[in-house]
C-alpha cells in the first residue's frame, strides 16, 4: 500500500513539475514596421506609402530659372535650390537622392499637373496665396523673396517711379502682374504688360527692346542679368515659395510639410541656400 502511495506521489510531482516548466510559453516577438522612411517604426500614410511602393518621387520643377530649376545646356542635368530640396526629400523618403524624376513647368501648367496626378508635387517657384490655398495645400514657406525689376542699363530707369508709361514683361498666370498693378496705383503711375509664357522669352523681349522692363522675383532675375542690364534696387511684395500637393492628398501635404520644417531646423536648407548663393 505504502508504494502505491509513493508511486502515485512521484507521478503527480513529475505531472507539476512538466505543467509549470517545461510547458513555459515565450513572449511572442512585438511586431515592427519594416516600410522604407518611416521613423521609430512609425506606419507611413497610404499616400506616402504609395510612393515608397512605386519608388521613385516625381516632381514637377522648373527649367528654366537659373539658382532654383534650371536644365543645364551643358550636361543636360537639371540643377538648382528647388532639385536640391527634391533629392533631399527622395533621400529621406526613399533613401536614395536620384530617385526622383521631374517634370519641366510652367505657371500655367503646373496645377493642372498637379490635378491629373502626373506629378506628386511642385516644388518651382510656387507662390503661396491664399486663393491657390482654395485648389492647393502648400507648406510652410522655404524661401521668401521679393518682386524686383531687370533693365537696361541705359535706360534710364532708376526708380519705381520711372517705369511710368512704360510696358513690363511678365510670366502668363503669375502674381507679379497684379502686384505690379497694385504698386502702380500705390505710386500714382501707370505701365502696360506683356506676357510670356517662359523667363527666357522676356528676357529676349527685353533685349529686342519690346518691353522696357521683366518683372518676377528678385533672386530668379540674378538669373538673367547680364553686362547690358541690372536689377533696380527697390523690391516689393514679399512672396513666398511653398511645395505644392493636390488638394486631396492631405496625408502626403502634412508629411512633405513635416519635411519642410525639419529642413529648415536642422540647417539643411541653409545649407542647399548656401551652395546657391542664397539666403
Amino acid at each position: 500500500m505504502k508504494k502505491t502511495i509513493s508511486i502515485l506521489l512521484a507521478l503527480m510531482l513529475l505531472f507539476a513539475l512538466v505543467a509549470c516548466g517545461g510547458g513555459t510559453k515565450q513572449p511572442d516577438p512585438t511586431p515592427t514596421s519594416t516600410g522604407q522612411g518611416g521613423e521609430g517604426g512609425d506606419k507611413l500614410p497610404a499616400q506616402v506609402q504609395a510612393i515608397v511602393d512605386r519608388g521613385t518621387l516625381r516632381v514637377g520643377v522648373k527649367v528654366d530659372v537659373p539658382g532654383f530649376g534650371f536644365q543645364n545646356p551643358d550636361t543636360g542635368e537639371m540643377e538648382g535650390i528647388e532639385i536640391d530640396i527634391a533629392r533631399e526629400l527622395a533621400k529621406r523618403l526613399l533613401g536614395d537622392e536620384t530617385k526622383i524624376s521631374t517634370t519641366g513647368v510652367t505657371a500655367q501648367t503646373r496645377g493642372p499637373l498637379l490635378d491629373n496626378n502626373e506629378v506628386d508635387m511642385i516644388i518651382a517657384t510656387f507662390t503661396i496665396t491664399e486663393e491657390r490655398k482654395q485648389s492647393f495645400n502648400f507648406t510652410e514657406p522655404y524661401y521668401t523673396d521679393a518682386i524686383g525689376f531687370l533693365v537696361k542699363k541705359d535706360s534710364g530707369i532708376e526708380t519705381m517711379q520711372d517705369l511710368d508709361g512704360k510696358t513690363i514683361g511678365v510670366a502668363q498666370s503669375a502674381t507679379t502682374k497684379d502686384a505690379i498693378i497694385e504698386k502702380a496705383k500705390e505710386l500714382g503711375i501707370s505701365v502696360s504688360f506683356s506676357e510670356y509664357a517662359s523667363y527666357p522669352e522676356i528676357n529676349a523681349a527685353l533685349a529686342s527692346g519690346r518691353i522696357d522692363a521683366f518683372s518676377v522675383d528678385k533672386s530668379i532675375l540674378l538669373g538673367y542679368i547680364n553686362d547690358t542690364t541690372k536689377i533696380l534696387e527697390e523690391g516689393f511684395k514679399p512672396q513666398e515659395y511653398g511645395i505644392a500637393t493636390k488638394f486631396d492628398n492631405k496625408d502626403l501635404a502634412a508629411y512633405v510639410n513635416d519635411f519642410v520644417a525639419e529642413i529648415k531646423a536642422d540647417g539643411t536648407m541653409d545649407a542647399i541656400l548656401a551652395k546657391w548663393g542664397l539666403k
